[in-house]
């Protein structure tokens, strides 16, 4: 409960500052009294067009990417497991370079297709990487899980980079900042495209949360307790992709928060997924609204990939 109310005193510390860095500073006062409609035209106009979907955006993923970390290292046991090291996200950048191959634009009402196609990329990786893992009699083998992971995501990696030569400049300039976890979506429609798929997605990992901790335990125990590991593990690992290739589908090819969110998030709550899951969310959070925060600010108006800085230790 501490932690809890820590982190979203933290939260709300970095998101206020967040509100007020850019090349039009917006002081405490000015954002309360834009927020409830006494703001100038100015006022109006840099908060809710632009620094305020954009940082929803880095909430939502960064919750999402966190939440997505948890489940992956839940059900393959293995501390290091992350949908960016599994290949997921190599599959949602797959996605997007054929989306852009075929629309070469990334504007207007076409642009709501960009999660839908990176979903697809990421889904047609899981998919891999199960039908490599699963074994007849054993079902998915969680070290496989890594391994096959990490083969895939090299080779769809490079079929990536192979698509990504064929793009004219503009184009292939923005992929490559996506690419290094450009946060690209900043309008309205991202979040509202965004939103619906955390609100569906983690209840239903959450209420799952006691089957991760027993597959934690292994296999033997989960099966004596009941539990279809081949059924479970596959609808946790669908949840985990939906997460995390919509997250990175508005915020780039961001690996470092599923590794390294649920790490902390373990440390202050203990192994029991149903008190860590959200403090990996507000983790999450923090660190991608952070870090997209110092990328806008440190070399103002040059901004800086919130992927390219430095991840905390754990």
């Amino acid at each position: 409960m501490t932690a809890g109310l820590v982190l979203m005193a933290i939260t709300t510390a970095v998101v206020l500052i967040s509100i007020n860095t850019g090349t039009i500073r917006l002081s405490p006062a000015a954002v309360l009294r834009t927020l409830f409609g006494y703001g100038t035209a100015d006022e109006n106009l840099v908060l809710f067009d632009y620094r305020l979907p954009r940082i929803l955006i880095t909430i939502l993923a960064g919750a999402g990417l966190g939440i997505a970390g948890a489940v992956m290292q839940g059900i393959s046991r293995n501390a290091l497991a992350d949908p960016g090291i599994v290949g997921v996200h190599s599959g949602a950048a797959l996605g997007l370079i054929v989306f852009v191959s075929f629309f070469r634009t990334m504007d207007g009402p076409i642009s709501l297709l960009i999660p839908q196609f990176a979903f697809a990329g990421g889904v047609i990786a899981a998919c891999m990487i199960f039908a490599f893992t699963y074994d007849r009699s054993r079902g998915i083998i969680p070290i496989r899980l890594i391994l096959v992971g990490i083969g895939i995501g090299a080779g769809i990696s490079a079929f990536t980079l192979m698509l990504s030569l064929h793009l004219d400049e503009t184009t292939y300039a923005f992929t490559a900042r996506w690419l290094a976890g450009s946060v690209w979506g900043c309008e309205w429609v991202h979040v509202w495209t965004l939103l619906p798929w955390l609100l569906l997605l983690t209840p239903i990992i959450y209420w799952h949360s006691r089957t991760m901790d027993l597959l934690g335990l292994g296999d033997e125990l989960a099966i004596g307790m009941g539990i279809n590991l081949t059924s479970r593990r596959l609808l946790l690992l669908l949840m985990a992709v939906g997460l995390s290739s919509i997250s990175v589908a508005t915020v780039g090819g961001i690996g470092f928060i599923g590794l390294i969110a649920p790490h902390i998030a373990r440390r202050l709550a203990g192994p029991s997924r149903q008190y860590f899951l959200p403090l990996s969310s507000l983790l999450g959070t923090i660190i991608l609204t952070g870090a997209d925060t110092i990328g806008r600010s440190l070399f103002m108006p040059i901004s800086i990939p919130a992927g390219a800085l430095p991840c905390p230790s754990t």
